[in-house]
């Protein structure tokens, strides 16, 4: 079978449009998904569950409604796939500790149920990073997920399992969940895209998180697909204000299409350094790349940087430890081997008395470790009053980033999504603030999505000079990240979740047939050729 009849090559609007043709059958498409699932599963691990006797009986009675022409949409027996921690009816959603695992979920989370009422089938469910809190997608239930691209790889996190069967052409659409990056981080790590709705715009409903009431940072569920066109398919399809229905805090504003912008006409921001974690140089070159394709489509884009960066992603993670980890570890019993390796030290940091703490913070300044001081010193347990004063502090920047955006005309933001290519396996252990650029915008609350740009080139495999541990660590990342894929963020103010995907599209079109730019699926590097 060609690429260009290989249904598990095809992109999601390319698929629903040969089924609404009735060229291919529902059945026949997921077959094909479930053959390649089979082949290359066990070598990438994306999956944490294969629902193939379900995918197929539904895949044949939306054929059988198709045929007696009823239609429910753009997805109709279209495969999709979605993370683990999304409620489905009868099953656990464990975020990879064994304590949940005997949890059974009451009923479909809001997504889920809104994505078989418009025909989607579900061919499974994909793999987290445990307790959704590290850039990877491993954890001791499930075992670890590999980047298609480079088995030595990690393929992002939380919803890495995603990324992967995306980008493998086990899946063509796929849903996941993002509180520091966990939909776009991966998306760039695996060379596909990924939106984060503006907070809320999407319902959250069945979607499980390792901080229970935390509500200063919020996690919010978003699309993942090969081209930016597939995710506006589906949040053309999941309208919020059908979503709005289901979940009071989604606006019951409809989705506008990207279609309807004129990207000639918008004033676009860009920066390639936050302030925090100095980017690899494909990473920056990826940015000016994205920047002059919107440039050649008659944008205005002009160098622009949101005001403090560094105080707000520090206040990020001084809101989601203000328990002192106590939420989060509740929920890690048994000994060591139940904690993931990227969780130890996060558990080690949870457990220091304050006092401790301080010590280690001064240590790190007298060492010249500058940004783990202050990782330092921010982070631990807190009381209401300190809490709230965090809160406001987060508020204040986000209201203060909207400012600078608005003063300046601008409509969008170009940025990194990480400072680095994918990490190699382990890599995330002490580096949580290299994901500071998709970060921001969670505490921002603003819509932010990836398209994939480039590849790293063999001259950009290294980084010059670093100066402490962190930037050490990066240096190493760099140095085994030859080839590897790279995307670029696309951030818009809240509510222009459209607008970012018509950026994201039109980066797309322009840079389509260069020759260094991702294209998916890719099979892992033992099964190529």
């Amino acid at each position: 079978m060609s690429a260009s009849t290989d249904p598990t090559c095809l992109t999601a609007t390319a698929l629903s449009s040969l089924l609404a043709a009735r060229e291919v059958s529902s059945e026949e498409v997921t077959r094909a998904h479930l053959a390649r699932i089979g082949a290359l599963d066990p070598r990438l691990g994306a999956f944490t569950q294969v629902l193939h006797d379900e995918a197929l009986a539904a895949a044949r009675g939306l054929d059988d409604e198709r045929r007696r022409g009823e239609i429910r949409g753009p997805l109709h027996g279209l495969p999709i796939t979605v993370k683990e921690s999304l409620d489905m009816a009868g099953m656990a959603s464990t975020l990879g500790v064994a304590s949940r695992r005997d949890h059974r979920a009451a009923g479909d989370a809001g997504v889920t149920a809104l994505l078989r009422r418009a025909g989607a089938v579900i061919l499974g469910r994909t793999n987290v990073s445990q307790l959704l809190l590290y850039s990877e997608a491993r954890n001791p239930l499930f075992g670890q997920t590999a980047n298609p691209w480079s088995l030595d790889h990690s393929p992002g996190g939380s919803s890495g399992g995603e990324a992967a069967a995306i980008a493998a052409g086990m899946s063509p659409l796929g849903i996941g969940t993002d509180i520091g990056g966990s939909i776009r981080v991966p998306a760039h790590c695996c060379g596909i895209a990924g939106m984060k709705p503006t907070l809320d715009r999407w319902t959250n409903l069945g979607s499980n998180t390792a901080l229970l009431g935390q509500e200063a940072i919020r996690s919010q569920v978003g699309p993942m697909a090969r081209s930016a066109r597939d995710l506006a398919l589906v949040m053309s399809e999941l309208d919020p204000a059908t979503m709005a229905a289901l979940d009071v805090r989604v606006p019951p504003f409809p989705f506008t299409e990207p279609a309807s912008v004129e990207v000639a006409r918008l004033r676009v921001g860009f920066y390639c350094d936050d302030g925090l974690v100095p980017s690899s140089t494909a990473v920056a070159r990826a940015v000016v790349k994205a920047a002059s394709a919107l440039r050649a489509r008659g944008a205005t884009v002009v160098p622009f940087t949101p005001p403090g960066i560094p105080d707000a992603v520090y206040g990020y993670f001084a809101a989601l430890s203000a328990d002192g980890g106590a939420t989060a570890m509740s929920l890690l019993q048994g000994d060591a081997a139940d904690v993931d390796v990227s969780l130890r030290s996060l558990r080690a940091m949870a457990s220091l008395p304050p006092f401790a703490r301080r010590a280690a913070a001064r240590v790190a300044g007298i060492a010249g470790e500058r940004r783990l001081q202050r990782l330092l010193e921010v982070t631990g347990p807190k009381s209401v009053a300190e809490l709230w004063r965090v809160t406001h502090a987060l508020r204040e920047a986000r209201a203060a980033i909207a400012s600078a955006m608005r003063a300046e005309s601008l409509d969008l933001l170009l940025c990194p999504p990480y400072a680095t290519p994918a990490l190699p396996h382990t890599a995330s252990r002490d580096f949580v603030l290299a994901g500071s650029a998709a970060m921001l915008w969670n505490l921002a609350q603003f819509p932010a999505g990836v398209v994939p740009v480039t590849r790293v080139r063999a001259g950009e495999a290294r980084r010059e000079r670093p100066r402490d541990r962190l930037e050490k660590r990066a240096a190493e990342v760099d140095a085994k990240s030859e080839g590897l894929p790279v995307g670029v963020q696309v951030v818009g103010l809240p509510f222009s979740d459209h607008v970012v995907l018509a950026a994201m599209i039109t980066i797309e079109d322009e840079l389509a047939g260069e020759p260094d730019r991702p294209v998916t699926p890719v099979s892992p590097p033992p099964l190529a050729g």
